[in-house]
């Protein structure tokens, strides 16, 4: 037998016992004065103590369960439902210890309820670790469990991309005037295309500059896939289909001149993590645009908040990729090293990078 079932049998056998009847208004002996309702108080002032216990104590016995369950593992490694459920109950058993007070004699019911409510109290609003704890449990678990919940929004932002991408590259590669209408200045076609200049490899002159504005460009670009989330997602998917159109153009008009190879050698190391960068954040635009589209079962505010959550958590995760996706294009892609070693350092980090965000931080 439970803590909770024993002290709920007491309670239940103390009010077999006689008891000196309560006073009563003289005009009314058979009625009971009914006190002023509690806040959010589930049951009316006057329900007698062991019907109270009997109405309840299923209740109070989950919320022990939940306890028991929080010694064992943290508040964030609980289920969503767990997490509601535990919410629900502390404030009814909270609500059940403001009637004790008021309606029952005795004080072995309160001091239950008083100290189950401390104590939920106590396990719901502690901090849950230390700043290093923390950070190691969002990037092993909460990080790669919000990319699962919501990679739907990622994958539909990779579709833009590369359908964009495609366009792009098949419409350049019949036509070099098209590019033209994706983006590309025509002045670059002369002084880059044209000349088959390797713009890219002035990034060896000076790695770290290079590496710092890569890393302040590869910045700008995640930002406003973000951003433009709040357009109602159409400015996202503009903004994907975009980049997606004048990269693969500008990779269509160097293989048109004779050396796409080069530039596709170039962009191979840095540019699985890079383009994931982009499509999660393109993700996490869309969460926003949703948000303000199809809230759902929600209110606007409460789907904005739900999922804007979402959205900061893989933002958190982008700005980290965004890191290591710079040094790899300032000091690595440029240098002048096997094409394979290149597709290697590609292939190793797509897979280790995929293989987190799918498997990481599962039970």
């Amino acid at each position: 037998m439970g803590l909770c079932d024993l002290w709920i049998t007491l309670l239940v056998a103390a009010q077999s016992r006689p008891v000196s009847p309560r006073p009563r208004v003289a005009a009314s002996p058979c009625r009971r004065v009914p006190l002023p309702p509690f806040p959010f108080c589930p049951y009316p002032a006057s329900v007698p103590t062991d019907r109270f216990i009997d109405q309840r104590k299923s209740s109070w016995q989950r919320l022990e369960e939940l306890l028991a369950l929080l010694d064992r593992r943290t508040l964030r490694r609980l289920h969503r439902e767990e997490v509601r459920e535990l919410g629900h109950i502390y404030r009814r058993t909270a609500s059940d210890l403001a009637i004790a007070r008021a309606e029952s004699r005795d004080p072995r019911l309160i001091n239950y309820l008083n100290s189950l409510v401390i104590r939920a109290h106590g396990r719901i609003y502690r901090a849950e670790a230390h700043g290093g704890q923390r950070i190691r449990d969002f990037f092993l678990r909460e990080l790669p469990r919000t990319f699962r919940r919501t990679w739907r929004y990622t994958a539909l932002s990779s579709s833009v991309f590369f359908l964009f991408a495609l366009l792009g590259f098949l419409g350049t590669k019949y036509d070099p005037e098209f590019s033209e209408i994706v983006g590309v200045e025509p002045a670059f076609r002369e002084l880059k295309i044209e000349t088959k200049t390797h713009w890219w490899e002035e990034l060896n002159e000076s790695n770290q500059l290079g590496a710092t504005s890569i890393f302040t460009h590869n910045i700008q670009v995640t930002i406003y896939t973000f951003a433009f989330g709040a357009l109602f997602g159409v400015g996202t998917l503009f903004y994907l289909a975009y980049n997606g159109a004048i990269i693969a153009a500008v990779l269509a008009l160097t293989y048109r001149a004779g050396f796409g190879n080069d530039l596709l050698t170039f962009m191979a190391g840095h540019g699985v993590i890079e383009l994931s960068c982009v499509f999660i954040a393109g993700g996490a635009g869309l969460l926003i645009g949703s948000a303000l589209i199809l809230p759902g079962d929600l209110s606007r505010a409460d789907a904005l908040k739900t999922r804007g959550m979402e959205a900061v958590r893989l933002m958190i995760g982008v700005a980290v990729l965004l890191v290591l996706a710079g040094i790899i294009e300032g000091f690595i892609s440029p240098a002048p090293i096997s094409s394979v070693v290149k597709f290697a350092i590609a292939g190793i980090t797509g897979l280790a990078l995929y293989a987190y965000l799918f498997l990481a931080g599962r039970d």
